[in-house]
């Protein structure tokens, strides 16, 4: 239970309607012509094809939980009210992180420099939704294991940076 697994290939396709969310369109609101679809479809598929998404994940027992603070097996422990809340009936946490890689991540910053910023914004976009996508993928694939365990993962994820579980969580764990 307390070893880092790691995912070496997760494939999915780009989620290209939260993509385009992401990116401000609106349905029956925002008006996209088709060339603006076109090259914005285009940039999706370029980012795409730079994209290697890998993920992690991390089951550690709860040993405590005092409302204030939460206390994991390998003497892991975050004071943080939030997620002692979000874990009050639990008795193990699920850590899990996702990556798309280096090479999409250097593109927007070539793309950046070269003040391609349509392009830019476009690949941060879908990296950003493929790597979320990455972790709904990993929560799926922990939901068919728990399910030989009787167990199941809460509907929802806690991300560090969101309330009182600051940022600097994330070094304990990764």
């Amino acid at each position: 239970m307390e070893s880092v697994i790691f995912l070496e290939k997760i494939s999915i396709e780009p989620p290209r309607e939260k993509i385009y969310q992401r990116l401000g369109f609106k349905k029956r609101i925002t008006a996209v012509s088709p060339d603006q679809q076109k090259q914005t479809d285009l940039f999706i598929r370029e980012a795409a094809s730079l994209i290697v998404l890998k993920g992690m994940y991390l089951r550690l027992a709860v040993t405590k939980n005092d409302g204030k603070q939460i206390f994991l097996s390998n003497n892991v422990h975050f004071s943080s009210e939030h997620l002692s809340i979000f874990l009050r009936e639990c008795r193990e946490a699920v850590f899990m992180g996702a990556t798309a890689g280096h090479a999409v991540m250097d593109a927007i910053k070539a793309k950046t420099r070269q003040d391609d910023l349509a392009a830019a914004v476009v690949y941060d976009a879908t990296a950003s939704e493929m790597t979320d996508a990455a972790l709904d993928w990993i929560m799926n694939y922990l939901n068919h294991l728990l399910m030989r365990e009787g167990q199941t993962l809460l509907p929802r994820r806690f991300s560090a940076g969101y309330g009182d579980f600051h940022l600097e969580n994330q070094g304990i764990i990764y």
